[in-house]
């Protein structure tokens, strides 16, 4: 696969082959330093330090600093409200440690035996998992796969003279291949400034996520034997011609069977801490920030 298509950046940063590439500004989220006015914070008379927060914000990135801060207490109130309720019910402490050999903290364990003993998660039954199958089978089939050639023409965005003129040849050679589509093979060779040139511009066989946004929107839009207009991307214009189209297919039930019961196990356990949490929110007094809370049981 080559790189001047391939899409690597998530997992590798710029290409080598491409050191001066440009790219937009990343936003600034780090949390501000700036001091925010709050009002003092307890859960049932326990104070939350305006210094526990502080160091909580980092957690919690956001460009209004008072965002970040009520996040950043939320947080701590609701955790202080856990170990409270673990510790009135005298939950008991087993400490985990994880594949890299780190243990969890005592009240870490606290909070996570509390939410394994009074958090109760149903487990789904074969008829739920098949009617979530059936409702859901558009979730459950594999990726189609693509078999395409294309011949780049280098540009770059930043270099207006140069993109434009990379604009007009491949248009130029669009229209010598709209009448001589069998020199395609043969163009790659010679205009293509990607490495897949050498071999007439074949990619091989490609999936979702190997290439760049607009390059894989202009692939899907075509059948086999099309060629593409000039599809611009970071990497200059390209001109994409695809040969097969493999369909995906309908994975059967029995395959997906357990991520969808892992899928439905994860999302019932979240909504019932929600209303766990809610439900002890309810119960406490809880000063200086304002939460969301039920005086009555939602657990069931």
């Amino acid at each position: 696969m080559t790189a001047l298509v391939i899409n690597h950046a998530a997992s590798r940063g710029p290409s080598s082959e491409h050191p001066h590439e440009h790219r937009p500004a990343v936003p600034d989220t780090a949390p501000s330093r700036e001091r925010v006015a709050m009002p003092p914070v307890t859960v049932n008379s326990v104070t939350i330090s305006r210094k526990a927060i502080a160091a909580e914000v980092q957690n919690f990135p956001a460009r209004n600093p008072g965002l970040g801060w009520r996040a950043a207490t939320r947080a701590l109130v609701i955790r202080e409200l856990l170990l409270q309720e673990a510790r009135r019910l005298d939950v008991g402490v087993e400490q985990k440690t994880d594949e890299d050999g780190r243990q969890e903290t005592v009240e870490d364990a606290q909070v996570r035996g509390l939410i394994e003993r009074e958090v109760r998660v149903p487990e789904a039954d074969e008829e739920t998992l098949r009617r979530f199958y059936d409702n859901n089978l558009h979730r459950f089939v594999t990726p189609s796969l693509y078999e395409a050639d294309h011949i780049l023409i280098g540009a770059r965005r930043d270099e207006s003279e140069a993109f434009a003129a990379a604009r007009e040849k491949a248009l130029s050679l669009r229209s010598a291949l709209a009448v001589a589509p069998e020199r395609f093979a043969a163009l790659a060779q010679d205009c293509s400034d990607c490495p897949s040139g050498a071999i007439g511009g074949s990619l091989g066989q490609i999936g979702p996520g190997d290439t760049t946004p607009e390059f894989e929107a202009a692939l899907i839009n075509l059948a086999p034997g099309d060629m593409s207009p000039p599809v611009e991307t970071r990497y200059g214009f390209h001109l994409i011609r695809l040969t097969r189209r493999i369909d995906g297919r309908q994975l059967p039930f029995e395959a997906v069977r357990k991520r969808i019961a892992a899928y439905l196990t994860e999302h019932v356990n979240r909504q019932a801490t929600a209303q766990y949490v809610s439900l002890l929110v309810g119960r406490a007094d809880i000063c200086g920030i304002d939460l969301d809370g039920s005086s009555s049981p939602l657990v069931q």
